[in-house]
């Protein structure tokens, strides 16, 4: 994607389509008022008969006279003090799928339509992102699409102060990035599982740690596992054939006790012994959203050159029947020494995220992030709009849920109560692998808190927003949403500024 960035009329020549922001029930003014006069009152026309009121994402596609700007897309922008960082995002995706539906590869978009206290940089990241965002197309195995493909190739920010520029550059260079990362973690979990296994992801934590001289990366085979005493993520990879990977990935930006970000890697999830119902198993490719966030986000920290230290690990592997496969009454003995009597094999997830926190305290962090796509009771809980927030120390969670607001990626905190934990103890081991249904979540999160030790932890249940099985919304269309991507690029983005 082409993006540039200029300081000149509106109506000079930015693209095939140029994109003017209205907020309904305001009078025309602004870059509207502007651009209305050379068109003879074309636009105030079109407000008058109510044709386009300014209804949050109403478009109208206006063709005009002038040679160098054929078109014009109104775009409803809502109550003007209702604006949001999101609905810019929201506003500018639902911009560019309609232009790009109308057979136009550029666009040029006005920048000055700032509110409620949005900066410049924030408002320009915001449509960067939505543009991105939106325009993701997952067709790789489509034989039956038209050539060539309707795609926007081209971006013009046009600002209304050329001395805006740099904080217009920032922003538009972030939003990119924050973009094609959760792109490229979209991609990663739409793909199937028999592409994107243990060993694909070891190439893509390798190619990382190739482009960045601040990235390492080391990965541990069945057998290092086995003898590292990982008998929790072993179990888990007993009855697959793909060999499973520990990968453990390492930026260097700073100094000092780094932060461990730690993604659930099932690439494959058949629910093992404990087998799942065929219907929607197909979706289970998805199951290694957390670790296709944790890439996505460490991408983004390399490119930036963040002065922060961050290990990430990718406990990879599939979950399937076989004749090895860990069996419902086996009993493991973690990495951290503790013993688990495994209850269900479709509770595989926690089994890996306990090895691999344990793992990561070898890294002594000052702080401790998982994400998994953990528990269907979480999607009952919550359903498809936010993510289970669990943790054991105040300000990593604030900090956590103040990144998620920002990013607009929506948590909600949930109970993590001692109460609870009499549902994952064990009479034969120290605990069990799950504690039932009552409480799904919240007996997965605290199977997971007994892995942490004394570390602040943060443990984020991604279930149900990783998936999109409905209609395509703004800038998510159906598949995977790329979850937890920009949480985590805004929480480490607010770490490396301090």
């Amino acid at each position: 994607m082409e993006i540039k960035i200029i300081s000149r009329p509106l109506l000079n020549g930015h693209g095939e389509t140029l994109v003017l922001g209205h907020y309904e029930g305001e009078a025309i003014s602004g870059e509207l008022a502007r651009v209305n006069r050379p068109l003879n009152g074309q636009i105030n026309e079109v407000l008058v008969s109510k044709e386009f009121s300014g209804k949050f994402l109403e478009t109208l596609l206006l063709r005009t006279t002038r040679k160098n700007m054929p078109r014009i897309l109104l775009l409803g922008l809502g109550k003007k003090g209702e604006i949001t960082q999101d609905k810019i995002r929201q506003a500018a995706g639902k911009a560019a799928t309609t232009i790009r539906e109308a057979g136009q590869s550029t666009l040029a978009i006005a920048l000055s339509q700032k509110q409620n206290g949005i900066s410049i940089a924030n408002f320009t990241q915001a449509i960067v992102e939505g543009i991105i965002l939106s325009l993701y197309q997952f067709d790789l195995y489509k034989t039956d699409c038209p050539k060539p493909k309707k795609e926007i190739t081209g971006i013009t920010l046009v600002m209304t102060k050329a001395s805006d520029k740099p904080q217009v550059a920032r922003g538009a260079l972030l939003g990119e990035r924050i973009a094609e990362a959760a792109n490229y973690a979209r991609t990663l979990c739409n793909l199937p599982g028999d592409v994107v296994t243990p060993s694909r992801l070891e190439q893509e934590a390798k190619s990382l740690a190739e482009s960045s001289d601040l990235v390492t990366v080391k990965v541990l085979e069945r057998a290092d596992v086995v003898a590292l005493g990982m008998g929790a993520f072993a179990g888990v990879a007993r009855g697959t054939h793909e060999p499973p990977k520990f990968i453990i990935l390492e930026y260097k930006g700073a100094p000092g006790k780094p932060i461990a970000l730690v993604g659930k890697s099932v690439t494959f999830d058949t629910g093992g012994i404990s087998l799942k119902p065929a219907d929607n198993m197909e979706q289970m490719k998805y199951d290694m959203s957390g670790g296709a966030a944790v890439l996505g986000a460490m991408r983004v920290a390399a490119q930036m050159k963040w002065p922060v230290h961050i290990v990430g690990i990718l406990p990879a592997t599939d979950n399937m029947p076989g004749g090895r496969a860990i069996h419902p009454g086996d009993i493991v003995k973690t990495l951290s020494g503790k013993t688990v009597e495994v209850i269900n094999t479709d509770a595989e997830g926690r089994l890996c995220l306990a090895d691999a926190i344990t793992y990561s305290l070898r890294y002594k962090p000052r702080a401790i992030i998982d994400l998994a796509t953990l528990t269907g009771a979480c999607v009952v809980a919550l359903g498809a709009h936010a993510m289970a927030l669990y943790g054991n120390d105040y300000k990593l969670t604030t900090a956590i849920q103040k990144a998620a607001d920002d990013a607009c990626e929506r948590v909600w905190p949930m109970p993590l109560w001692d109460d609870y934990y009499n549902q994952i103890k064990s009479d034969v081991a120290d605990l069990k692998n799950t504690g039932g249904r009552p409480g799904g979540s919240i007996t997965a999160a605290l199977f997971l808190k007994q892995f942490a030790g004394d570390v602040p932890w943060v443990h984020l249940d991604i279930a149900g927003v990783a998936w999109n099985g409905d209609k395509p919304r703004p800038y998510t269309p159906k598949g995977s949403t790329g979850a937890g991507v920009r949480l985590l690029i805004q929480y480490l983005m607010t770490q490396a500024a301090q």
